[in-house]
């Protein structure tokens, strides 16, 4: 396999500079590393640049989610496509490895790593985590619905590798959207007769602490992306996963004994909830 990782920036100097090193240190290395970088104002072109990484920098403007990434795709010359994003960190030399290697199933389109929560990170952003991100593997497909619903299509840009040629074929990131880029891919990819891997082994550091108002402008953006992408609801609902998402977050929480936490669960939830149904009406 030729790996090609594509990672879009802005003004991401903080991580770059480990990012790349870590990404150059695996046993099984890059045979490229593309940078989209959307005009960022501090080092962080001229560090990618020092590491050797291809740059393609575009006008902010252009940024966005799913046509940003396609571009930098067209112009991969590997094989294998390993999307990340430049706040995550490898925690080894075996990430490319471990990502890899479902993908030498041919049922395998794609495969995605587990995510950590950083030192930083809140309890409740651990749980996050822990609830999206567990210690099984998994290898799902279309038939997987019936049982896990929505959940099935989970799938994460933070750190995937996905085949070039299927990836191409199921007709790349939709162009135009503000967010859920990567299970729409996920989604397609699935409805071709194809596999996602869920590899817990390859790990990178990734996690955020979102203030409400944050969190109600990500499910706006994921609300608006299931509306111009509704085929996806035609295989599943998504209102049970978030019921059982809840329901989990106050266990966890409870088990803690950090009671205090519990009025803003439910707060999070309304924002989540209001900015989700906004989408799907106006999006």
């Amino acid at each position: 396999m030729k790996l090609s990782v594509i990672i879009p920036t802005l003004n991401a100097s903080t991580d770059i500079r480990e990012l790349l090193k870590r990404l150059r240190s695996q046993t099984v290395q890059p045979f490229e590393i593309i940078i989209i970088d959307s005009s960022s104002h501090d080092d962080t072109v001229a560090i990618a640049e020092e590491l050797g990484a291809r740059i393609k920098v575009i006008p902010k403007k252009l940024f966005n989610h799913g046509s940003t990434r396609n571009s930098a795709a067209k112009e991969a010359s590997g094989n294998v496509l390993v999307f990340m994003t430049q706040d995550a960190l490898p925690i080894d030399n075996q990430l490319l490895y471990n990502l890899s290697r479902p993908l030498e199933q041919a049922c395998v389109a794609a495969a995605f790593a587990r995510h950590v929560p950083k030192t930083e990170a809140s309890l409740l952003e651990k749980f996050a985590r822990e609830f999206n991100y567990p210690e099984q593997s998994s290898i799902k497909g279309l038939d997987d619905v019936k049982v896990y619903g929505i959940k099935t299509f989970f799938f994460s840009n933070v750190c995937s590798a996905i085949k070039k040629e299927l990836f191409v074929k199921a007709g790349m990131f939709p162009d135009g959207i503000r967010a859920n880029e990567d299970m729409i891919m996920s989604a397609k990819l699935m409805a071709n007769g194809y596999k996602i891997a869920y590899v817990p082994e390859a790990i990178v550091s990734h996690s955020h602490n979102y203030s409400l108002i944050t969190q109600c402008q990500r499910y706006y953006n994921i609300g608006s992306s299931l509306r111009n992408n509704r085929w996806i609801l035609d295989y599943a609902k998504i209102e049970s996963e978030g019921a059982q998402f809840l329901k989990e977050q106050l266990l966890f929480v409870m088990k803690q004994r950090n009671y205090v936490v519990i009025p803003y669960i439910f707060l999070e939830t309304i924002a989540k909830y209001i900015g989700f149904r906004l989408g799907i009406i106006a999006g």
